[in-house]
């Protein structure tokens, strides 16, 4: 049922963020005959979290699984002729991509070529150009801020693949943009070729989150049943010089490919459909269909696309402060009640012993509705007689001494009640902040530095 594979490009999906499994990418690497294998793992709340590690460890600040996704699908994506795209870089690409290259020696992969695309960090830009909150148009605070990423487009992944890299990492770019960019050097798309894009775009925005497209996300027992999730295959695409496109995931993989699955991802983090915006180009998926084309295969036809927009949008990181957690359960007779003495103790505790404002610890009770906030009045089953109820207790604030009390505080509740409660576990985190802004695009260019084993 495939495309015939002579004028058409292959792109697998290894990775659709941060936390994602790694078998499935090798899996692809070993047997999908793929031209690119994508890692998209790079996500608002990641690159904050990158930040906020290069900011206490100078270094660190690149995907931590970015050498053990490497580690495991190099030799094959080498021995393939695979080449390997991924957005891992996070805060800072140049040591990700020194990185990579210490372990392509490791591993005997001498020659082999990693591009690293920058540009993207533009604080210095930002601040001269004074924006504004793109969501409240106010004026930014910008000498707070600690970092500011553009979301650059697909141009600098082509020009990379086309001076023969055959890994590209790179820092914030779109997450259709990893597709894109090798579908731009394959077929020789330009930026004016703006239906194309739409395509492409198309062909990057379902491919991207990876095991949501083959029913990892769509699954739900009994009305939508999916097989094999413990071994789920991830997808890729072969796709041709006119941007036609056809889905499909290794056979003897768990999970599901159809236009059903397909229809989801589509509409995943999208809010016009008519007009998707990107770095390079306004997306129209308005007219897209999915058609079934055998077993797991799914033909994608309908998307365009019209001009790029002027200006890039930008993630504005703040030093956040500090986020302590502890969590504790209680469990039989009396569980919630428990709880809820257990979340008032604390909170007085942490007020009167160690100065924290009211506000600033929140006190949820899980099993009993905490997920649906608001929702409360709506959910007085719940809070009847649940058999477990595990008490999470948090607060933001301005220094570790303090935050570092609330997991502390809530440990001390093993021997000192309510009666029952196990199971204490509890973190104290760095917090950045994001807020975004748009900015000229011709204030964000990039660069690619090439390195080699």
């Amino acid at each position: 049922m495939a495309l015939d594979r002579s004028p058409t490009v292959r792109l697998g999906a290894g990775a659709g963020f941060a936390g994602d499994r790694i078998d499935p990418a090798l899996d692809l690497a070993e047997r999908g005959q793929l031209d690119y294998l994508v890692f998209e793992c790079l996500g608002e709340r990641t690159i904050a979290a990158a930040h906020a590690r290069r900011l206490s460890r100078p270094g660190s600040g690149y995907d931590p699984r970015l050498l053990a996704r490497m580690r495991a699908v190099l030799p094959a994506c080498r021995a393939a002729g695979t080449r390997v795209i991924t957005n891992s870089g996070a805060a800072e690409p140049l040591e990700a991509g020194r990185a990579v290259t210490a372990l392509a020696r490791e591993l005997g992969l001498t020659g082999l070529k990693v591009a690293v695309l920058t540009g993207d960090d533009v604080l210095g830009a930002v601040r001269n150009a004074r924006p504004v909150d793109a969501e409240s148009g106010e004026l930014l605070d910008l000498n707070a801020a600690v970092s500011a990423n553009a979301y650059l487009g697909a141009e600098g992944i082509a020009d990379a693949l086309g001076e023969g890299a055959d890994v590209v990492i790179t820092g914030r770019v779109s997450d259709p943009a990893l597709y894109l960019g090798p579908l731009m050097h394959e077929h020789g798309w330009t930026s004016e070729d703006v239906e194309l894009l739409g395509r492409g775009t198309l062909v990057g925005h379902l491919l991207e989150c990876a095991g949501q497209l083959t029913g990892g996300y769509f699954a739900d027992p009994g009305p939508k049943p999916v097989p094999g999730l413990d071994r789920l295959g991830f997808p890729f695409a072969d796709v041709d010089a006119r941007g036609e496109a056809l889905f499909q995931k290794l056979p003897d993989t768990g999970g599901l490919l159809t236009p059903q699955t397909c229809a989801e991802q589509l509409l995943y983090e999208v809010d016009d459909p008519g007009a998707y915006l990107t770095p390079d180009v306004v997306a129209d998926f308005s007219r897209v269909s999915f058609t079934t084309a055998g077993p797991d295969a799914v033909r994608a036809t309908g998307a365009t696309g019209r001009s790029r927009p002027a200006q890039l949008k930008v993630t504005l990181g703040y030093r956040g402060g500090w986020l302590g957690e502890g969590q504790i359960s209680y469990a039989g007779p009396r569980a919630l009640e428990r709880a809820r003495l257990a979340g008032e103790v604390t909170r007085s505790r942490l007020q009167r012993v160690h100065g924290l404002a009211e506000e600033a610890v929140e006190l949820e009770y899980i099993g009993t509705g905490a997920a649906f906030r608001g929702l409360g009045d709506g959910l007085e089953a719940l809070h009847e007689a649940p058999p477990e109820v595990r008490l999470r207790v948090s607060a933001r604030v301005d220094e570790e001494q303090q935050a570092a009390a609330v997991p502390w505080e809530v440990e001390s509740l093993y021997t000192n009640g309510p009666a029952g409660g196990g199971g204490a576990r509890g973190s104290v985190t760095e917090q950045v902040s994001i807020r975004s802004c748009l900015l000229d695009r011709h204030l964000a260019p990039y660069t690619t530095t090439m390195l080699e084993a």
